[in-house]
């Protein structure tokens, strides 16, 4: 037990490590909540599997140095959300997610209609922000009716399933992740 403590010591004192060449220049002033990704699961360091900084954004050795002339920096390997910097494209992002996240319930991503129509996975997760709202029942629909503007329709009439209520979500039938029935159905009907 206590050589396993010592290992998670290590790896997350690494981990912390790396962060710091980011949160030296990334802190509480950026206008985006940048370090409340330390509130998340994401940002969990007593957990060994959390990533660092670069596990997504790449090493960004040029960025964190800077640019050669001195005159700025250039952008970090992989930018998912555009903002001082361009975005990068969506199958780079998704790949960045999915080195941690390619379990079972997203095992039929590639090719599904998600992927297939340049949605990446920080289209509809926030990572961070402290609560994700595709993660909660109760506002998940608000992510989901960003593009499904016909569902959003759908559920105002009298006659509905009952998101509106929050008594399901889009994701207790559909797996936005990929899916081998129609409309993206975790079963057939």
């Amino acid at each position: 037990a206590t050589a396993a403590k010592s290992t998670v010591k290590a790896a997350t004192a690494k981990s912390l490590d790396r962060d710091s060449a980011c949160t030296r220049c990334h802190d509480e002033n950026e206008t985006k909540p940048i370090l409340s990704i330390y509130q998340t699961a994401h940002g969990n360091k007593a957990d060994s599997r959390t990533p660092s900084c670069q596990s997504c954004h790449g090493e960004s050795n040029n960025h964190v140095k800077g640019a050669s002339d001195g005159k700025g920096r250039p952008s970090p390997d992989v930018v998912f959300k555009k903002g001082a910097y361009a975005a990068s494209g969506e199958n780079e992002r998704a790949a960045q997610c999915l080195t941690c996240h390619k379990d079972t319930k997203r095992h039929n991503w590639e090719g599904g209609a998600h992927q297939a129509n340049g949605v990446a996975c920080n289209s509809c997760h926030q990572v961070h922000r402290p609560q994700d709202k595709v993660l909660s029942k109760k506002t998940q629909p608000e992510v989901c009716y960003t593009c499904h503007k016909e569902q959003r329709a759908d559920s105002k009439k009298i006659s509905h399933h009952p998101i509106e209520e929050g008594k399901v979500g889009c994701s207790d039938c559909h797996n936005p992740h990929g899916s081998t029935g129609p409309k993206l159905l975790k079963k057939n009907t």
